[in-house]
């Protein structure tokens, strides 16, 4: 919810404009934050072509929230589903995918110090350098290279076997010179790019769209896929979670799930040795094990697990929860043990964070 300052700094707008009727908003007016110390961004995705996507930040020490701050911090709307945030050098690099965008904004304030346009549906930022950084895309058979000092697009990576209307590539993490990235709508692979030619130089199958990518302590990496779904064009199959190793760029271990199960949103703890994801329960897996647990970290709760997110620092568990993807979406907050420690709300459908 808005803080009774901001409500009431509204009132005063509509009290004195009674004969020109009540102002929605008074673009140019703004707030001043300074956060400080250790806190939690919130992307909220916000409604497709709605344009109501918002940012939300949450003070783990003393559990308070504001929500709309970049609203808030620069009198204009966030835009049309915002995707992801990367944080680099106390710079946040907010995608907004339906409005083509990559805001940077300053995280201790939440103003915007720049922005990155002209691209087509971008979905994730990774850095390489001050300089130079990669960005994927949907419906697009390009990862678009970009100068982040510059806010500009410098050049592409062709993606091999994509076209525009079946493009998609997803996340990325980094193994030395090697940025390996996967592919998700309408597509089974991982791609494996060189960073000193910007060339596409190996591909690894997998099974049916794997939706997320991370990188645990041992050197491996981990991608869970959806399995598509029934009567898709791509194919149907049950979903899988893999685990690659980075420098052979091979596959190790597969965990195989039930058909109709919907694993997503794989996530590590801050040590890299713990994996977390999101199928109706809340699952977690040692990177080490041999199969996959039988009982959930924490048991669904009747209601939409969108996101998630582990505490680096306490490991911590937090949940977005959608509800019914219309509201105000919730967050709660367990320990690494599994307690509850709090709940809050935060904007239409939370989905992605970014630790300060």
């Amino acid at each position: 919810m808005l803080p009774l300052r901001y409500i009431l700094r509204l009132a005063s707008l509509c009290i004195a404009s009674l004969l020109g009727g009540c102002m929605e908003w008074e673009y140019g007016y703004t707030e001043e934050f300074q956060f400080k110390g250790r806190g939690l961004y919130i992307i909220n995705e916000g409604n497709f072509q709605y344009g109501n996507a918002s940012l939300s930040y949450y003070d783990p020490d003393t559990k308070s929230v504001e929500n709309e701050v970049f609203y808030r911090a620069n009198a204009m709307k966030l835009g049309d589903v915002a995707q992801s945030m990367t944080v680099r050098d106390g710079i946040g690099w907010v995608v907004v995918n339906n409005s083509h965008v990559i805001f940077a904004i300053n995280l201790s304030t939440a103003k915007e110090v720049g922005r990155i346009t002209d691209l087509t549906s971008p979905r994730y930022i990774h850095f390489l350098s001050d300089e130079k950084a990669y960005i994927t895309q949907l419906w697009d058979n390009r990862i678009f290279i970009v100068n982040p000092k510059r806010f500009e697009v410098t050049g592409y990576i062709e993606c091999p076997r994509m076209t525009m209307e079946t493009g998609s590539t997803e996340q990325m993490v980094q193994w030395g010179k090697y940025v390996n990235v996967n592919c998700w709508s309408y597509q089974n692979r991982i791609l494996k790019i060189d960073t000193t030619t910007d060339k596409v130089v190996g591909e690894l199958e997998v099974g049916i769209q794997p939706t997320s990518l991370k990188l645990d302590c041992n050197g491996k990496l981990w991608t869970i896929t959806d399995g598509g779904y029934e009567d898709s064009p791509y194919g149907y199959e049950a979903p899988t979670l893999y685990c690659i190793d980075a420098e052979t760029f091979t596959i190790e271990k597969e965990f195989h799930f039930q058909k109709g199960d919907a694993p997503s949103e794989l996530m590590l703890n801050g040590a890299g040795d713990k994996i977390y994801w999101i199928n109706n329960d809340i699952w977690a897996m040692d990177v080490d094990a041999a199969h996959l647990p039988t009982r959930p970290f924490l048991p669904y709760n009747d209601t939409i697990y969108y996101g998630l997110t582990i505490d680096p620092a306490t490991g911590d568990v937090y949940i977005a929860d959608a509800i019914d993807y219309q509201q105000q979406g919730k967050i709660y907050r367990y320990s690494a043990t599994g307690e509850l420690i709090d709940e809050f709300y935060t904007g239409i459908i939370p989905g992605a964070f970014g630790w300060r």
